[in-house]
């Protein structure tokens, strides 16, 4: 375990999956902890009730509403984008307004969220963003535009990393694979063939992601920024 004690932690998406794993983490670990959700209001409640974080209430689609949740923590020691949407099907049949919103949350909302936290983030803190391996690989047809908008958080932590390097804040993407959540269920219709192409033929937990993102924040990190951290069991090698 890390000790976060003196620190403070913003985590935008974490009421349910890996969201929740990592404000789980943190908390634990000491960290003063707040997270953002959007429709899960039973599931932020009682997750704030069992770890003392505090919930917000924010869409991620809504640039101004993120920006303004970050604004509104002050000085964060430690960033975490977790939100994201997946819209998945035929291009030539998809609803183009939610590919839209599907780019507003999975890219903008996090570039937005990266800066405005750097606005005020204390010199060393950390900025990771949860990506995920379909940013590397898209072994199946129907994901071009998720699969756009993972890879494009690539750039944006590198170029990220290099703006903010002279303060020490590190920006890193965290990418996992297949992992056990409402979304990509360890069970769910998808899992067969999805673990055709792992090597560890399992989906990950989410305390297994929470713990590479508290190993990213915490002291040993302090070089590593600018990186992609993919944790998929072998799905994209």
């Amino acid at each position: 375990m890390t000790d976060f004690s003196s620190k403070k932690a913003l985590i935008l998406g974490g009421s349910r999956g890996i969201g929740a794993a990592i404000v789980r983490r943190f908390a634990a670990d000491g960290a003063s902890v707040a997270f953002t959700y959007a429709g899960s209001h039973d599931a932020a409640q009682a997750l704030a009730a069992d770890t003392g974080a505090a919930a917000i209430q924010s869409d991620a689609a809504d640039r101004q509403a993120v920006i303004d949740v970050v604004a509104g923590q002050g000085a964060l020691d430690i960033l975490i984008v977790n939100a994201g949407a997946l819209v998945m099907g035929d291009p030539l049949t998809l609803d183009a307004d939610a590919v839209d919103r599907m780019i507003d949350i999975n890219v903008r909302a996090p570039y937005h969220a990266a800066v405005e936290a750097a606005r005020q983030m204390r010199d060393g803190g950390r900025i990771i963003v949860i990506g995920s391996v379909n940013g590397d690989r898209m072994p199946f047809a129907g994901g071009a535009a998720y699969a756009l908008t993972k890879s494009a958080l690539q750039g944006m932590a590198r170029g990220l990393a290099r703006d903010f390097g002279a303060r020490g804040i590190t920006v890193n993407i965290i990418q996992p694979g297949p992992t056990d959540t409402d979304m990509n269920p360890s069970d769910g219709p998808m899992a067969e063939m999805m673990h055709g192409f792992m090597a560890i033929r399992r989906h990950a937990t989410g305390q297994e992601v929470a713990g590479l993102a508290a190993y990213l924040a915490g002291p040993e990190a302090g070089i590593i920024t600018g990186a992609l951290h993919t944790i998929d069991g072998g799905f994209g090698a």
